[in-house]
């Protein structure tokens, strides 16, 4: 899979999860389809499909083995790392820790490390 096919299996990933997850109406931002959704948050949906595809190869496999919360709090992280890449002051809620993260967003992040996981096994 292309880094580009990841980006977008991210972001439909985080729209499917969003809609599931999500306590009442999202934001409309947080279910842009794949053709609006701006340039920077493509490429950083791509980067974070490529850290997790590289984890999930460089574990052997072994990966699998992490929790939920394990796998979501490795998304997080690398989203925190693209926020600081793209903003140089970026809003707390884009870098806030995991412990911070609200529970739909929690679940949503570890919705994407699995479709990541499932798509590259």
């Amino acid at each position: 899979m292309s880094e580009t096919e990841g980006a977008r299996l991210f972001r439909e990933t985080w729209i499917a999860s969003v809609r599931k997850h999500f306590p009442g109406e999202p934001k409309p931002g947080y279910v842009t389809p794949w053709e609006d959704t701006p340039e920077w948050e493509r490429k950083a949906a791509g980067t974070v499909y490529e850290q997790v595809r590289q984890f999930l190869d460089l574990s052997g496999g072994h990966a699998s083995r992490l929790s939920r919360e394990q796998k979501g709090r490795f998304v997080a992280t690398c989203w925190t790392a693209q926020m600081y890449k793209h903003f140089e002051d970026p809003k707390p809620g884009y870098v806030a820790d995991w412990p911070d993260l609200p529970g739909w967003q929690q679940a949503t992040d570890a919705d994407i490390f699995e479709a990541i996981e499932d798509a590259v096994s």
